[in-house]
């Protein structure tokens, strides 16, 4: 059995700037996260966060320091690379759910797919089986304009979990939402990684919110300042 964690940071930094306008946005983070675990990552603007999820989703680099990722050394990979490891590994989900304006929500869903090459009758079933599973099997036709706020991000979890990834990466996943549909949401995503063991990593700064994950990762002054499991 592989007891490795699927992510695995030591002494992670990141510097913006040089000399006197140097900023370090982190500043020695160690931290492990094991396959299936639902974990919200917290902090102040300006601590941290952000930039280390920017990180851990291969949006950007370290300074210096390791991130392995299911054993692969990330800081080690080049732009293709890490390119590769996005589509093939990890998934997105962002506050302003990012849909195409004058697209289908089965063709915003089919997207990641096309990119992979697949042919339209394959693209179609996936997508399809993305939309049910978040509960929209009859919205397929209908614009991001027809749909309500929380329907856009369904779409939005849907064009993430096609292309099967092991880790979906959310950056404030209900921000523009409502009560209730942040609830349905974060619902959601609890069923997303309890029922298909998809490894949740999810920014907020909303204390209800975190409270749906397993785990919560504080970052201060781009340090973990704490790291409960409930």
């Amino acid at each position: 059995m592989d007891t490795a964690p699927l992510i695995r940071l030591r002494g992670l930094t990141k510097t913006y700037g040089s000399a006197d306008a140097a900023f370090q946005a982190l500043r020695g983070v160690d931290l492990d996260i094991a396959r299936g675990e639902f974990v919200a990552i917290m902090g102040h603007s300006g601590s941290g966060k952000s930039t280390l999820m920017n990180i851990l989703g291969c949006l950007d680099v370290p300074t210096t320091g390791s991130y392995h990722y299911q054993g692969i050394a990330v800081e080690g990979l080049d732009g293709d690379q890490r390119s590769l490891l996005r589509r093939h590994a990890l998934g997105f989900v962002f506050q302003g759910f990012n849909l195409l304006a004058r697209t289908s929500a089965l063709e915003n869903v089919e997207l990641p797919l096309l990119y992979r090459g697949l042919g339209k009758g394959a693209r179609h079933e996936r997508a399809l089986e993305a939309l049910t599973a978040v509960g929209l099997p009859t919205k397929l036709r209908n614009t991001p304009a027809e749909l309500s706020g929380g329907q856009q991000q369904r779409v939005a979890i849907a064009r993430a979990l096609v292309t099967e990834p092991s880790t979906l990466f959310a950056d404030e996943p209900t921000g523009n939402l409502d009560t209730g549909t942040t609830r349905e949401i974060m619902e959601l995503l609890v069923r997303l990684n309890e029922g298909l063991g998809i490894t949740v990593l999810m920014v907020t700064h909303e204390d209800d919110v975190a409270a749906y994950a397993r785990r919560v990762v504080r970052i201060t002054d781009g340090l973990v300042a704490s790291d409960e499991v409930r």
